[in-house]
């Protein structure tokens, strides 16, 4: 599966969560459409068929993308070069 760069998830879930306290629910109490597209497309980003998996999922992964990486010469790091 692709999986999208972190900003790009980033920006997502930002907008979603905006989107989400913002727009105003429809007639039946639904979320209105802009939050529907973001919930949507936040699936699709993440594999997931509910968006508080999709959240969820996105909320981990922005998380371990922020962890840093060992590097080549991180692995060994009492060893002089």
């Amino acid at each position: 599966m692709l999986m999208p760069h972190p900003a790009v998830l980033r920006r997502l879930l930002a907008e979603y969560e905006a989107a989400a306290v913002s727009e105003p629910a429809d007639a039946t109490g639904e979320p209105g459409p802009r939050t529907r597209d973001l919930a949507y497309t936040l699936c699709v980003s993440t594999g997931t068929r509910d968006v508080r998996q999709a959240l969820e999922t996105a909320r981990r992964r922005l998380a371990d993308a922020s962890e840093p990486t060992p590097g080549p010469g991180d692995s060994h790091p009492s060893r002089p070069d």
